[in-house]
């Protein structure tokens, strides 16, 4: 993985297994077009297929994590054909999908603002700090448009309810703000506060088995929403039945029983 494969964003990935991708567009504060989600696209797919890596983080350059759509992409936009808007838009939702599906931590550090498919980007990832005075907009109902693709992750962050009145209103509103709403979980004053949590996560994370972080997030996907019965019940005690008995999980409770760091720890 080498940063020089991209233009409009960075890679760098650690021996230890952490990845940083940098939307690197400060002078369009990192608003989308077509060839950044491309580029999205294919730095999230080639960090799923590295197994080595995991945790990734995702960060903008310069004053802004994202502003959305970039307002000459969407001009042209405009004199596509139906068509072919639904293959942009295609593409949009695949970028954001493959991030949602990374067996990886996602970790979204998000600073000045996060826009239309900027705030999309953060309700997909798994965990998200934001600086505080970072303003977010679900802009799209301002331009006559709806949030379609990023919908699915909102919802899921935020709620049905408190998804509609955001569409619906395309109300800005601060970090301090998101944090209630669950789109982000943490909310840090300044720039140091903002590294020592990412060192915090970044800790966590690497504490913990990565196939169980894999599959702890396929869990949630699936049993988000599913009706508690005894079909869900034996579902999930096959789940714990097969950690159990798999190398992680014998490695982690050996460990703890030795008292010992387990073989996946730093």
């Amino acid at each position: 993985m080498r940063d020089s494969d991209y233009d409009l964003i960075t890679l760098e990935a650690t021996q230890e297994g952490l990845a940083v991708v940098t939307l690197n567009r400060p002078d369009v504060h990192n608003a989308f077009n077509a060839e950044l989600i491309a580029e999205l696209t294919d730095v999230f797919h080639t960090i799923t297929d590295q197994r080595t890596i995991r945790m990734m983080i995702l960060r903008g350059a310069g004053k802004s994590f994202s502003a959305g759509a970039d307002l000459n992409w969407m001009k042209l936009a405009a004199m596509h054909t139906r068509e072919d808007n639904e293959r942009d838009a295609m593409n949009l939702a695949e970028m954001l999908r493959t991030l949602y599906d990374m067996p990886q931590m996602t970790l979204a550090l998000v600073q000045g603002a996060a826009m239309g498919g900027g705030a999309g980007l953060v309700a997909a990832c798994d965990v998200a700090v934001a600086m505080k005075g970072t303003k977010f907009r679900f802009s799209e109902a301002r331009l006559g448009l709806t949030p379609a693709t990023i919908s699915p992750y909102v919802i899921e962050a935020i709620g049905a309810r408190w998804a509609k009145a955001l569409f619906t209103t395309a109300e800005t509103f601060d970090a301090d703000y998101a944090e209630k709403l669950g789109l982000v979980q943490y909310v840090v004053e300044n720039q140091a506060e903002m590294t020592a949590m990412e060192e915090h996560l970044a800790d966590l994370v690497f504490a913990a088995a990565p196939g169980a972080v894999a599959e702890s997030k396929a869990l949630v996907r699936d049993v988000s929403g599913v009706f508690i019965d005894k079909d869900l019940s034996h579902e999930t005690s096959k789940r714990i039945a097969a950690r159990r008995v798999s190398d992680e999980g014998k490695e982690g409770i050996e460990a703890f029983l030795d008292k010992r760091p387990p073989s996946w720890g730093r």
